[in-house]
């Protein structure tokens, strides 16, 4: 699909998800994975596990979530395996979320934007995350860039950092939580549409419990599967009535089945059918 006639993210995403489960899968290159995949921790090996992991899934999982740090510190040439990976992986069907968790303010944000939501640009991704905490309307460049190329945007609420209650739980002056909050901005970008608006929530699948209105009419994501204790199992208790809009995002443990493609393929399905029942209840 070219990205000059791109539908709305949340129409490409509700149209993934049921087609191809309800299933992120992360890029995750830390040094032990590279290690335990056989690899030098160096540009090559972060190219060899990047395009490992792409091929394998990118034509069967509905997201895939490049950490951009990761990349990062390899300098240029770890950038230049990021943008292959990007371009590869929307080219195999995948929509590819950039974990970017950027948050600043006027012409920065609105750089931060034109990165990952410019169709120019050459790490355009299908949708990018941002950080709200310092005001919501310090995001305006990225939910209007995003508005622009039919992209979407991910918006911290509750992480599933234990240290990010101090700020997400704290009480705002009305009474409700920041994260609530941000999460009724959430809600207000995306009235009225159908069938899923194109800004999402970021809330930890590893939480006791949301203690906020999750009905924000867009994706949420949901990190913290496998290695981070949470299950798909738990997705209904946590999630409610909002559970068929939610994306998990699972990293480690598909990603330590490689560098056998077939293991990071049944890896990836057996998360994605858990998913598909947990949801079905």
């Amino acid at each position: 699909m070219s990205v000059e006639n791109l539908e709305p993210f949340g129409a490409r995403l509700r149209h993934a998800m049921d087609t191809r489960g309800q299933l992120c899968v992360g890029i995750d290159p830390h040094a032990a994975l590279l290690t335990s995949w056989g690899l030098n921790d160096d540009v090559a090996g972060l190219e060899r596990f990047t395009r490992t992991v792409v091929e394998a899934l990118a034509d069967r999982v509905a997201v895939l979530k490049p950490q951009s740090a990761f990349f990062e510190r390899f300098g240029s040439k770890g950038i230049a395996v990021l943008e292959r990976a990007v371009a590869d992986a929307r080219a195999a069907g995948a929509l590819v979320l950039m974990d970017a968790k950027r948050g600043d303010i006027g012409s920065t944000m609105a750089a931060y934007a034109a990165t990952f939501l410019d169709k120019d640009s050459p790490l355009f991704s299908d949708a990018v995350t941002v950080s709200p905490y310092l005001g919501f309307g310090s995001l305006r460049p990225a939910l209007d860039a995003a508005r622009i190329s039919g992209a979407g945007v991910f918006v911290l609420a509750l992480t599933s950092n234990p240290e990010g209650a101090e700020v997400q739980r704290a009480t705002a002056a009305d009474g409700r939580s920041l994260a609530q909050v941000m999460l009724d901005h959430i809600a207000a970008e995306n009235a009225g549409e159908r069938p899923l608006g194109s800004v999402g929530a970021v809330v930890g699948a590893t939480l006791g419990e949301a203690g906020a209105d999750l009905d924000v009419n867009g994706p949420l994501l949901a990190p913290g599967i496998g290695a981070q204790g949470a299950t798909p199992a738990g997705l209904p208790a946590l999630f409610g009535s909002a559970v068929g809009n939610v994306l998990p995002s699972v990293s480690r443990d598909v990603l330590r089945h490689g560098p056998d493609a077939a293991g990071l393929r049944d890896a990836a399905a057996r998360f994605a059918d858990e998913v598909r029942v947990a949801v079905a209840g």
